[in-house]
This record gives structure tokens, C-alpha cells and sequence, in this order.
């Protein structure tokens, strides 16, 4: 057989590094800091809540296909109360197999093939492959240390008459840069100058220590536009539960379900109730998360810089990016591959976010989403076993 078998789309995309670092960290009995995933589970209440839910028989069969009424209840009662963002739980509400989910729908369904998609570089890899399966250009703006502040004369240079969309993510993976509001205002003022769509990645709203998380969504001309997205996974630390979901407008919704209705349809039902739970609990249990984070990031980054890496402190999320060059190392990929036999540690190559391979051909990227004792423990294995 001549023809190859993978989409060529896809071509080049492969095993996500997630997967490949995981399977590493199993093989070696690494601690891994790569994924990111807690190691402890969310509130006890809203796993019980799930567990009486599949007891009980709700949500054993297929729920809504946009989610159950409660849960979309529960989004806009979020959006609401911590953004003062009004949807309608009915028409303006999408419930997903997670973030991912919904941005692949989103671009399935809002893109055309030979359409650019903007996106702020390094970025998840799942933006390329969504922005590839739907025959999408991705055209990347890059973030660069130390501070990884969003250019915006960039961005403008950067749309042209084919651009469709802008996909934005802040709290910022990897990174871990806030966008502040003057740099949000002026992505906005471009969206509606140049008539642009924008899919905001808002999985981490929570999870901010310097600066405010600000939904683009609330800027003017912005509410109809956007498709603002978040999940139940890193707010509750149930990541393998995959809830998101996302809020817009209703002609931008019924154009997102209409993808999304033939990937999986429904997921999660009893899952659903659950999170509806959780996103009602009260505002102790988000600070708390934000500052058990916070702990961690001040004692996992001033560690890793200690150590010898050179360190961009995160204003939000829960990775840290880190540079090697100091450690001696020219190569993130290769230091990656050869630190769970070397120290014990799995992290991610920052290079893999990006389109321009050689802006983070040193950079690292670790997660520090554990526990405490985990966290000293890598540090530990670290500061024995690099070299410097």
C-alpha cells in the first residue's frame, strides 16, 4: 500500500508528549511532574455526589444532548457570580467531554478549510490538531520570555483577510502568564475592528495568584463574538471525569453542537450532577485552591532556581516554565527523555508548543500541581542528579 494510512492533516502530529512522558515516568517509577493532572482528588462531597448519582440512576442513561438542566444552571450561575456574565442556560450552554472537546468542536465548526486561526504561541497541542482537522492555517504569535507578554502590534500584523478566528488562552499553558486587561482590551478592539471570532481557553480562571483572570467576553463587542470555554477538571481536580463545557451565543452554540452531537454526542451523565455541586460551593473552597497552589509555586520554583534552571514564575496556572541553558543543556527534548533515568523526574520539552521549534529549543516546562512532599522529593532528585 502506497497511500499513506494518517490523514495528512495530522501529518507530523503523532503521540501526544503527554502520553510518551507518562508511559516514561510508568516505566521508571519517575515522579511526574510532565501531565497535568493533581495527585489528590477534589472534594470528597462531589465525589460522593457523583457516586450517588450513578447509585441513585441519574445519569446512567444518555443525558441532554447539551448537558443536563442542572449543570448549565450551575455555568451560568458561575459566569454570573464571578464575572457578572449573563447566559441563558437553555440557548447560550454547551456541556462537553472536557475543554478539549470543545475546542476541537469549536473549530470543526466555525472553520473552513484554507481559514487562519491565530493562536499565541507556545500553545497546547491540541490547538494544532483541531485547527489541522478542520483544514485550518495555524499562524502562530509568539510569547517570549521572560515575561511572555502578548504583542499586540504583532497580533495586528499578523491578521489578514483570511484570518476567521483568534483562539486565546490566559491563565496561559504553559507559561503561566495572566493576560492583564489593557492587553485582553486590545485583542478585543481587534476582533471586532477586523470582524474576528475569538475561542477563549479559560480552563485555568481559577488558578491566578498575580493579576485577575478577565473573560474577553466582557469587553465591549465581545459577548456575541466569543466562545468562551472552561471544565470541571483543573478547578475540581477531577480531571478524569473530562466535564467542560462552554458559554456563548446562541447561533455560536447551536453551530458548536452541531459538531460536537457526532464526537461523542454525551458524556459523563452522572458526572454532570456532580459538578453542577461543585461549581455552587462557596467562595472558601476557590480561595483555598488558589492559595494551596500559590504554596506550591513558592516553594517548587525558588527549588528549581536553586538548583541552577532559570525560572519564569507563573502568574497563574500550575506549570512553571524553565529554561536549561544554565544547567549546561542545549536541548529540552533530549534532557527530557533522559531525566526520568537520570533523576527520577519526568517534565515536558517546551518545544513541542511551539511552531518555531528553536524560540524553546531550552526550555522545560514542569507541573506542580502535587503534593508538597512530592514536590521537595523532585527537587531533591534534581539537585543530586543534574548537572550543573
Amino acid at each position: 500500500m502506497t497511500r499513506p494510512l494518517l490523514n495528512r492533516r495530522l501529518d507530523g502530529l503523532g503521540t501526544t508528549i503527554f502520553a510518551e512522558m507518562s508511559d516514561r515516568a510508568v516505566a521508571t517509577g519517575s515522579i511526574n511532574l510532565g501531565q497535568g493532572f493533581p495527585d489528590r482528588d477534589g472534594p470528597a462531597e462531589i465525589a460522593q455526589a457523583a457516586a450517588d448519582a450513578i447509585l441513585t440512576g441519574r445519569g446512567n442513561q444518555y443525558p441532554p444532548g447539551a448537558g443536563i438542566p442542572e449543570l448549565r444552571r450551575a455555568i451560568t450561575e458561575h459566569q454570573q457570580r464571578f464575572y457578572g456574565l449573563s447566559y441563558d442556560p437553555d440557548t447560550e450552554v454547551l456541556v462537553t467531554a472536557g475543554a478539549t472537546e470543545a475546542i476541537a468542536a469549536a473549530m470543526l465548526a466555525l472553520v473552513e478549510p484554507g481559514d487562519e486561526v491565530i493562536a499565541f504561541e507556545p500553545y497546547y497541542d491540541s490547538y494544532a490538531a483541531s485547527i489541522a482537522l478542520a483544514g485550518g492555517t495555524r499562524v502562530p504569535v509568539t510569547l517570549r520570555p521572560p515575561h511572555f507578554r502578548p504583542d499586540t502590534d504583532r497580533l495586528a500584523q499578523a491578521i489578514t483577510s483570511r484570518t476567521r478566528l483568534i483562539l486565546l488562552n490566559t491563565p496561559h499553558n504553559p507559561t503561566g502568564a495572566v493576560f492583564t486587561r489593557d492587553e485582553l482590551a486590545a485583542i478585543a478592539e481587534l476582533a471586532v475592528e477586523r470582524e474576528l471570532l475569538v475561542v477563549s481557553d479559560e480552563v485555568y480562571e481559577h488558578l491566578v495568584f498575580d493579576g485577575e483572570h478577565i473573560p474577553i467576553a466582557s469587553f465591549p463587542g465581545m459577548r456575541d463574538r466569543t466562545v468562551s470555554i472552561s471544565s470541571a477538571g483543573k478547578t475540581f481536580s477531577f480531571t478524569g471525569w473530562k466535564i467542560g463545557w462552554l458559554t456563548a451565543a446562541p447561533e455560536l452554540v447551536t453551530a458548536v453542537k452541531t459538531a460536537k452531537q457526532f464526537m461523542t454526542y454525551v458524556s459523563g451523565g452522572p458526572f454532570q450532577y456532580a459538578v453542577a455541586q461543585a461549581l455552587a460551593l462557596p467562595d472558601e473552597y476557590y480561595t483555598a485552591l488558589r492559595d494551596d497552589l500559590l504554596a506550591k509555586r513558592d516553594l517548587f520554583a525558588p527549588g528549581l532556581a536553586k538548583i541552577g534552571f532559570e525560572v519564569y514564575p507563573p502568574a497563574g496556572t500550575y506549570f512553571v516554565t524553565t529554561d536549561i541553558r544554565p544547567l549546561g543543556e542545549t536541548d529540552g527534548m533530549d534532557f527530557c527523555r533522559t531525566l526520568p533515568e537520570r533523576a527520577g523526574v519526568v517534565a515536558i520539552p517546551s518545544l513541542v508548543f511551539y511552531d518555531d521549534k528553536e524560540a524553546a529549543r531550552t526550555q522545560v516546562r514542569f507541573a506542580f500541581c502535587k503534593r508538597q512532599e512530592v514536590l521537595t522529593e523532585a527537587l531533591s532528585r534534581l539537585s543530586r542528579r543534574t548537572p550543573t
